[in-house]
């Protein structure tokens, strides 16, 4: 049992012959009684210290054990929202790369359209220009022997003895002669040699001919061959 300050003071000795002082004896107790309620006084002050600190160690284990669960928690929650982040992310990279490639495609559908679209009008135009062509090949055919076939009436000896005859009489039948066989040869039925007849003589009755020369170059009729005779 621990000795209280009261205790000391109230302890009683019994007395001996010889015995100690029991004035120095009562003020050495009185000395320890002070010493010993300072020792006390600072002995329950390092208890409470003692305790209000237990207290407080208690106190910052508890916060850290809250802080370190609240650690836990948040990096369990960070650790959801990067994966959650990632998950999104990922998402939206899958969808932006489908709409690229649905743009690509698109776009790559379009030109193609496109150059479809013009690789058939360049065909188009060149089936066109070819035929244009053709036509023109065979105008300049129709046109070349048209012209040939005209210079050579141009050319026949039957113009120099017309043109060296003076007699009307001659010329007259000469030129019927070379109507007939000009107009029997074309392919047009309504002109043929009675008609170019019939014109002869109706411009022999109303125009008497003075000069051989001037009265065949006023009646010559020149004949152009249909284009469609080259075929």
């Amino acid at each position: 049992m621990v000795l209280s300050p009261d205790d000391i003071h109230n302890k009683e000795f019994s007395t001996k012959l010889r015995g100690y002082n029991i004035d120095e004896v009562n003020d050495f107790l009185e000395q320890i009684i002070k010493d010993y309620q300072i020792t006390l006084k600072q002995n329950k002050d390092l208890q409470e210290r003692l305790d209000a600190s237990e207290g407080k160690l208690k106190y910052f284990n508890e916060l850290k054990d809250s802080l370190n669960q609240s650690i836990l928690v948040a990096q369990e929650a960070a650790d959801k929202v990067k994966t959650n982040s990632k998950k999104e992310a990922d998402i939206i990279t899958r969808e932006a790369q489908k709409q690229a490639s649905d743009i690509v495609s698109e776009a790559t559908d379009k030109s193609n359209q496109m150059i479809d679209e013009a690789s058939q009008k360049a065909k188009r135009l060149s089936v066109e220009t070819d035929d244009l062509k053709k036509q023109t090949r065979v105008f300049r055919q129709r046109l070349q022997v048209m012209l040939e076939s005209q210079l050579e009436v141009v050319k026949s000896k039957d113009w120099d003895q017309l043109l060296s005859e003076t007699n009307t009489a001659d010329y007259t039948e000469i030129q019927h002669v070379l109507k007939e066989d000009n107009l029997d040869n074309d392919p047009n039925p309504s002109v043929n040699s009675e008609s170019a007849a019939e014109i002869t003589e109706a411009a022999q009755g109303e125009t008497p001919v003075a000069d051989g020369g001037d009265a065949a170059q006023d009646q010559t009729v020149v004949i152009f061959p249909d284009d469609d005779s080259d075929n």
